[in-house]
């Protein structure tokens, strides 16, 4: 997966916040759920849209 695939900012989507490709959830709402303790699992649970590799990589990105 290329960062393109992972992790979009569009004007159109979100204001342009940085977002999972092909969703509209903030990769600002991982790196909070994990601040706040919270495991990866919890955030997939939360959000079934993304995948655990996504998720691996984004925060090889950030």
């Amino acid at each position: 997966m290329s960062q393109s695939t992972i992790i979009t900012a569009s004007p159109d989507v979100m204001s342009g916040t940085s977002v999972f490709a092909g969703t509209r959830v903030p990769v600002q709402t991982l790196l909070d759920y994990l601040k706040a303790g919270e495991s990866i699992d919890d955030f997939l649970e939360g959000f079934p849209t993304i995948k655990r590799e996504q998720v691996h990589l984004a925060l090889l990105f950030c």
